[in-house]
């Protein structure tokens, strides 16, 4: 093999390493972001029965 064989080989696995790299990098800020949204969402109101405690229903 003769040495821009290597070198253009070499170059190619360099990019797909630094390719990978901000990939993930990306991935895990996206992930983060959506983390602190999931965090800073309002906490969802409790919703009261429709009837218990609300009423008494008394027939004679």
């Amino acid at each position: 093999m003769d040495i821009n064989s290597i070198m253009s080989s070499e170059l190619a696995q360099l990019q797909q390493t630094v390719q990978m790299s901000v990939l993930q990098n990306a991935m895990n800020m996206q992930a983060t972001a959506a983390v602190q949204l999931l965090e800073q969402m309002p906490e969802p109101a409790q919703a009261a029965h429709p009837y218990k405690g609300a009423s008494i229903d008394v027939q004679v």
